[in-house]
């Protein structure tokens, strides 16, 4: 279940970030509420996950994922360009939070 738990916390970190971009600095009431909403949800999932799991292991994959979902989303929706050194990158934080979950599983 605090997988769970962690997975709606990164669900609304990514809706939080994907808001924060189309808030035009704040200046558009839709998109900065859903950032607001976005990041409270977050921090409140995460908080619930963090009483069942070590924090490090809760926090690398909670950022973890945000960050490539994150990623993931500029190149699909918002046409930002992919380079080798984004894609290593990725690749690099996934298998830091694979190596800390395995690490924390003891």
């Amino acid at each position: 279940m605090v997988y769970v738990t962690l997975a709606g916390a990164i669900l609304a970190e990514i809706l939080g970030t994907t808001s924060m971009k189309y808030s035009d600095g704040f200046t558009k009431l839709v998109p900065t509420l859903l950032t607001a909403a976005g990041y409270l949800v977050a921090f409140v999932l995460l908080a619930q996950a963090l009483k069942s799991m070590p924090v490090g292991t809760a926090y690398a994959i909670w950022s973890g994922a945000g960050t490539a979902a994150i990623a993931l989303i500029g190149v699909v929706f918002i046409g930002e360009s992919v380079t080798a050194a984004k894609i290593l990158g990725l690749l690099l934080v996934i298998c830091g939070v694979v190596v800390l979950n395995l690490g924390g599983a003891h």
